[in-house]
């Protein structure tokens, strides 16, 4: 400040309770001053305003008041509780965004420092803001406090307190929306929509139009902003009812240059999505304010107006003839490309182009995404594979020198040559790559067209090292045609030193169009794809970055360019030249190649001579002993609609297979339980493929054959009749059935395949797959292959740490973008758990797919289908034999008491009351901490659904079934059924839960069967009611509750499967209250991976610790605490019902098994922490042969280290042995 005054301000007035002036000093003309304030204690910002307009109101001139403050303070406790609020203010001056980050934060003092915990998504912004910096500078400067600041990264929390906060502050922001509009323009508004009502024309979706044409690029919005204007593409559209009753629509905007949430409030009668209009990947323009966003922790925008908005102008081929891309990749090149070959595909097309070939790396996996999109967009889709050329046959895992090719399939000879050369290269020759070997090319060369491909190439290769000509000769004359590409794909060859100009990267390129002339081979100009739009690069960087490429950051432009910028790119060869090369050849080689389809379109099961009527004799002959002869109508017209669709479809021999598979498995003492919809079949139930009997709720009568059936709908399901005698016999009735439609199984009009899904005891499940083999053949049986991607927390994980070591900070809108982007790369491939394709004797897998190893895993002996079985499952047989714990479990319950679980009813009384309390395993709710006595109970023992049994105690069968069905759906329960219930507007027996509840309650309303099945599908999938649909149910009396909840819903359970998993949860129930030794022997056996014998086999009070202990960790316990929890929940269970837990001896225990014994249950060496199954297993062998004489004698004869004899000796299981065989002379 240029010539102060020293101004001394003696009049007590200019002072007030909370600052008294130390010095005020003002330049001569008075434009600037400087203010000295001490502070008696803490002060609120209103403080600091009037001190500033006093300064105004002396000194009107003054236009720069710079406030200096001083207040000393003692301690940093003082600073983070008395002051916290003032020194914020300070540290962040006109910065609200991270004054109220901030003010979130609660710290811990450690010495001087003060630590922290910040969750994730806050600590980029207070790194890349310098906070840490201002604040340790106020508290020295202003507090007199020399501190350190420390900031640890915790995960975000998600508990209730959190979520309550979050409605709070979506009501704060509606209020802030509302306020932002005056009462003339609210009226105005109002008129406006309902003009836009009448007229689809308009511009406006919600809101008024907007008419100015300045729009804010969002990367410039780094504040709070009353009124802004941006435009964008919308993604990550969501919505979500408020408790309020209004419904919020959040969705994140982008520009290109960077994105931001957008959140709309719908007003009480309004529906933004109604029209449509408001969708995913729209353009739009929106205006609204910027306010910060406290749920988020950053900017968000609140949209007033929302209009349809023209996408920028993108790139346009208007070249009067066209190109054709020879080379391009997909997502399926492993880590490599970020563009899907639908969006590939969808761009050629547009452009006009007439074909486009997808070359991949070494893999053949789009193909069939790329046969769909040539379908739908009209284009010839041309096959091939960037493939890997070597000299000679290598040996395994012999290292080779292997160079780039391109194969493009010219016909069907082509494809099946071309699919037997990826399984010979993922089978035979692969190291690292999938090779192949030159010879093996040659063999299987007919109906495929060879080019030399890009810069790793042998010809341009073989060009850099100066090859001799004869050797160029030879390079040339093997390939059908030679080719180039951008100068900007192999300037990274300039920046290694490979070469020393692009003129000389254009001389080589010209050099092959020379050579390409000279021998009479097409020469063609490739982009080599690996992105669509040049802006896009940014996703492959980030990828490359995390697979630790140094160079990550200089991509090259491998995006998909038009005819134009081909041409010019080229232009230095010629014009006529560059036409050649760009358009003509490539052209040229297109109308060489026949339009193809990867995969057969037909459904191609294997033979089974009769199984049509092998079928139709066990469903008759079932259906006569359980229903007598003639059947009642009601199950006659039901057998008849099945066999007629499964027969006639050709889906007998799956039927067929099936039951071949549970039959074996129940001949062999182990239960099968059925997955998916395969319960809603009458004909598998007659069969014997699953216990699950679809029809309506009825009693039946063993001896006389009478039946009764209950198809008013107020039956849930035939255990929830009361027993009964028929009124024939006197015999007691059987009650069943569980009013399942046919049509949720194989679709409405019955040709769709059927995907029977079994679940096989895990320990028999090797023995299915091997029954399977001998039932077809092993050539002919191969595993279902799947192919992993990058899901979104994968992919989070690459982009978060790319921005933090750029040191970036971007919104969480801009972050999704870029997960988006990078999500679905392929990664690596896998197996299904159980899934088995079986091809037909009279076919070859190559007519289908080719074959390769899990995760090309050399070692492994597993042969898995390449493509993706979702994408051949209708083609061939696919059978899901699962390994699961539950049949397990009942094989061992039956073994050690007896009884036979298909005996169970499954209305039993004790039974069913451990689903409402805990009264039937005699115990109170405190002492097992738990108010229903569900512990251990598959698809009822978990926190989740112990509280749901509380919220609606359920008293039959089908009550079970709907609250697995709540359970296993999603926006089923929460914010939906659960609400409905607690308000009272429904029962439980009312609320949707299954798939099927949709259809079978619909057709009771009156509505047409095909009508109510089309809803049902609707519903399921997550795509809600049309408009007209909505319009018939309420003329049929459907209530507006149910209306609603149909549009709710995003995904539904099968009832089937429901029934399935429910039956098996209640027999195992049964054990628990009537034989609950053999229960929780069972359980701790086949469940209890984590079972820890140090802690549960020391009795009750250290189970009741360890689980107190692990509850105080909340969110920071690790899932192996979790996972033990659930174990030690258990345990305490068993003590407080009586039963002891001895501890492991040498003597007596099992490997693996829990044996009962008079003393309590007896735990096996694998009980132990750090002792494995392995190790366990060989004790005890070693221990059968002869008894140990010494801890030497176990370490020798049981093969066992060190570390295993120490957790033998802590556990007190070695007690009275000696360390060594001593020998007694006297």
């Amino acid at each position: 400040m240029s010539q102060p005054s020293n101004v001394i301000i003696n009049n007590q007035r200019y002072d007030n309770k909370v600052f008294r002036i130390q010095q005020f000093l003002i330049n001569q003309r008075g434009q600037e001053a400087l203010l000295y304030l001490q502070a008696t204690g803490p002060w609120q910002e209103e403080d600091l305003l009037q001190w500033k307009e006093k300064v105004a109101a002396i000194l009107p001139e003054c236009n720069c008041l710079h406030l200096t403050i001083q207040c000393k303070i003692a301690t940093i406790e003082e600073l983070l509780q008395e002051y916290w609020s003032c020194w914020i203010h300070l540290a962040t001056p006109d910065q609200p965004l991270l004054r109220s980050t901030l003010q979130a934060l609660k710290g811990t003092v450690e010495g001087n420092r003060i630590i922290f915990k910040v969750e994730r998504t806050k600590i980029d912004l207070l790194k890349s803001r310098q906070c840490v910096h201002s604040l340790v500078q106020q508290a020295e400067q202003v507090f007199g406090l020399s501190i350190n600041i420390s900031l640890e990264e915790v995960e975000n929390l998600c508990d209730d307190s959190y979520l309550q906060n979050r409605e709070e502050e979506e009501r704060r922001l509606f209020l802030e929306a509302c306020k932002s509009q005056s009462a003339d323009e609210k009226v105005k508004e109002s008129k406006d929509k309902e003009e836009n009502k009448k007229s689809n024309q308009n511009q406006e979706i919600y809101g008024k139009k907007i008419d100015t044409s300045m729009v804010t690029p969002i990367k410039d919005i780094e504040d709070e902003e009353r009124s802004v204007v941006i435009a964008g593409r919308i993604f990550g559209l969501e919505t979500r009812e408020m408790k309020s009753g209004r419904r919020l629509i959040t969705f994140h905007i982008t520009d290109l240059s960077d994105a931001i949430t957008v959140k709309v409030f719908e007003g009480e009668k309004e529906d933004l999505l109604e029209s449509g209009e408001l969708k995913e990947h729209r353009w739009v323009k929106v205006r609204g304010s910027v306010q910060f966003d406290k749920y988020q922790q950053e900017l968000a925008l609140l949209a007033r107006d929302i209009n349809k908005a023209e996408e920028p102008v993108s790139r346009f081929d208007n070249a009067p003839i066209k190109r054709v891309e020879l080379h391009a990749h997909t997502k399926m090149s492993s880590m490599d490309a970020v563009l899907s070959a639908k969006d590939l595909i969808a761009r050629a097309a547009a452009w006009g182009h007439k074909a486009i070939a997808i070359t991949d790396h070494g893999v053949v996996q789009a193909f069939p995404e790329a046969a769909d999109a040539g379908k739908k967009h009209n284009i010839k889709v041309i096959y091939g594979v960037e493939a890997y050329l070597v000299d000679k046959a290598p040996a395994t895992g012999e290292k080779v020198k292997s160079y780039h090719i391109i194969l493009l399939v010219r016909n069907k000879t082509g494809l099946k040559n071309l699919y037997q050369l990826i399984t010979k290269s993922h089978l035979q020759y692969f190291h690292r790559r999938p090779r192949i070997p030159r010879d093996l090319l040659e063999e299987y060369r007919d109906g495929l067209l060879l080019g030399s491909a890009c810069e790793a190439g042998e010809l341009y290769q073989a060009l850099l090292q100066k090859a001799s000509p004869e050797k160029i000769e030879e390079i040339v004359n093997f390939y059908d045609y030679l080719e180039i590409q951008p100068i900007g794909n192999n300037r990274f060859l300039l920046r290694k030193g490979h070469v020393q100009s692009e003129n000389e990267l254009q001389s080589i390129n010209e050099h092959i169009v020379g050579l390409g002339q000279k021998a009479g081979k097409l020469v063609v100009a490739t982009c080599d794809v690996h992105f669509l739009e040049p802006i896009d690069e940014y996703y492959r960087r980030i990828l490359m970055a995390g697979k630790g490429f140094d160079d990550a950051d200089d991509q090259a432009p491998l995006y998909f360019r038009t005819t134009e910028e081909m041409l010019e790119e080229f232009s230095y060869l010629g014009k006529d030249r560059a036409h050649e090369v760009v358009v003509a050849n490539p052209g040229q080689i297109a109308d060489q190649i026949e339009m193809l389809q990867p995969i057969p379109d037909d459904f191609f099961p294997p033979i089974i001579e009769g199984a049509e009527e092998q079928i139709r004799q066990m469903t008759e002959d079932c259906a006569a002993t359980l229903y007598g002869n003639p059947l009642p109508d009601i199950v006659q017209k039901r057998v008849d609609k099945e066999l007629n669709s499964i027969i006639s479809n050709g889906f007998a021999v799956l039927y067929l297979i099936s039951q071949k598979l549970v039959k074996k498995s129940n001949d062999d003492g182990y239960l099968v339980g059925s997955r998916g919809s395969v319960g809603s079949s009458l004909v598998a139930t007659f069969t014997g493929i699953t216990e699950v009997n679809p029809l309506p709720p009825h009693y039946r009568c063993s001896a006389c054959k009478f039946s009764e059936f209950f198809t008013d709908g107020t039956i849930g399901c035939g255990a929830d009749l009361p027993d009964r005698n028929c009124p024939t016999c006197g015999k007691e009735l059987e009650k069943d059935g569980h009013d399942i439609p046919f049509e949720t199984f194989l679709g409405f009009e019955g040709d769709k395949v059927p995907d029977i899904d079994l679940n096989f005891s895990g320990e028999y499940q090797p023995r299915a797959h091997k029954f399977t083999e001998e039932l077809f053949g092993r050539d002919y049986v191969f595993r279902a292959g799947t192919i992993s991607t990058l899901a979104e927390r994968t992919a989070f994980g690459f982009v978060k740490n790319y921005l933090d070591e750029k040191k970036m900070h971007c919104r969480n809108a801009e972050i999704a973008r870029l997960v988006g982007g990078c999500t679905g790369v392929k990664r690596t491939t896998g197996q299904h758990p159980g899934g088995l394709m079986v091809v037909p004797k009279n076919a070859d897998i190559h007519d289908f797919t080719p074959l390769q190893r899990p995760a090309d895993d050399v070692k492994s002996e597993t042969i898995t289908t390449h493509f993706d079985y979702h994408s051949i499952s209708s083609r061939l047989v696919k059978l899901d034999i699962l390994g699961h714990d539950d049949p397990t479990v009942i094989k061992m319950l039956e073994d050690l008491t007896g009884v036979d679980a298909r005996k169970i009813p499954l209305d039993e009384p004790k039974t069913m009351s451990l689903f409402s309390t805990t009264e039937a395993l005699g115990v109170t709710a405190e002492q097992i901490r738990s108010n229903v006595g569900t512990y251990g109970i598959p698809e009822f023992g978990t926190k989740f659904v112990r509280q749901m049994l509380e919220d609606t105690r359920p008293k039959s069968f089908s009550e079970l079934v709907r609250i697995s069905g709540f359970s296993h759906g999603t926006d089923v329960w929460l914010n939906n059924a659960q609400d409905l219930i607690k308000s009272g507007t429904c029962q439980v027996n009312e609320a949707i839960s299954t798939r099927d509840d949709i259809m079978v309650y619909l057709i009771y309303q009156g509505l047409p069967p095909k009508k109510a099945f089309s809803i049902m599908e609707s519903v399921r999938k997550g795509k809600g009611l049309k408009p007209e649909d909505e319009e018939l149910m309420r003329h049929h009396q459907v209530p507006s509750w149910y209306i609603e909840s149909c549009k709710k819903i995003k995904y539904m359970f099968p009832k089937a499967h429901a029934v399935a998993y429910v039956t098996m949860a209640f027999r195992i129930a049964y054990f628990k209250v009537y034989y609950p030794e053999a229960f929780y022997a069972s359980f701790f056996t086949v469940r209890a991976d984590e079972f820890d014998g140090d802690i549960i086999c020391n009795g009750v009070h250290p189970v009741r610790m360890k689980i107190e202990e692990i509850e105080k960790k909340g969110h920071d316990a690790t899932q192996k605490e979790k996972n033990l929890m659930t174990i030690l929940e258990l345990a305490l269970e068993m003590y407080e019902r009586g039963i002891a837990m001895q501890k492991v001896t040498l003597l007596r225990s099992h490997s693996t098994r829990f044996l009962i014994e008079r003393e309590g249950l007896l735990p096996p060496f694998a009980a132990l922490a750090g002792l494995g199954e392995a190790a366990a297993q060989n004790i005890m062998t070693a221990r059968e042969e002869v008894p140990f004489t010494s801890i030497e004698d176990i370490r020798i004869r049981a093969r066992v280290s060190k570390t295993v004899i120490e957790v033998l000796q802590n556990h007190g299981a070695l007690e009275g042995l000696s360390e060594t065989n001593q020998i007694c002379l006297f």
